[in-house]
């Protein structure tokens, strides 16, 4: 069943008010040949603003993040360990930098899996999710539950890493 893409105002609220409306919502990619993947998202991680050490803008801002410095609604990807697409959304106001990183969904976990059963790579870096043909997320109607828990492999983050920032399907 198709639902209502997520507009602009979902995504440009702060990432704590967007990680728990992402549980359960639709994640919809189109490939070239008309195909579509659908699948529930299943869990989220919230990184936000300068000051959260765990977080790509701890640092400032630099080209590989500039992305996340823009207004809620776009397309946050970067490599880790030289293999793996992790996919992000980019969320709040311009110069608050913030992101919901993808970490799963009802079809597949873990956010390395995730980017690479879907496509994800570099060239989705800054897409628009309100408008683009390739990718976006839908409005389901059936509410989530969700738990929370720490962010997983931050441990360089000192007191950021025990945010409960990771939201999870489930009870």
């Amino acid at each position: 069943m198709i639902h209502p893409r997520l507009d602009y105002d979902f995504y440009r609220r702060d990432v704590l008010e967007v990680c728990p409306g992402l549980i359960g919502k639709v994640l919809v990619r189109s490939y070239p040949d008309g195909s579509q993947f659908r699948s529930r998202i299943t869990e989220v991680e919230a990184y936000r603003g300068e000051e959260d050490l765990a977080c790509h803008a701890a640092r400032g801002k630099t080209d590989r993040n500039g992305i996340m410095y823009g207004e809620g609604g776009y397309v946050y990807v970067y490599l880790i360990y030289g293999m793996y697409w992790m996919l992000n959304v980019v969320t709040g106001r311009a110069d608050e930098p913030q992101a919901a990183l993808i970490r799963g969904l009802e079809d597949v976990s873990g956010p390395g899996r995730l980017t690479k059963k879907i496509e994800i790579d570099r060239s989705f870096y800054g897409l628009d999710l309100v408008h683009s043909g390739v990718l976006w997320i839908e409005n389901h109607s059936l509410p989530a539950e969700y738990t929370t828990a720490k962010r997983i492999g931050i441990d360089y983050a000192g007191e950021w890493k025990d945010k409960p920032w990771r939201f999870v399907m489930g009870v």
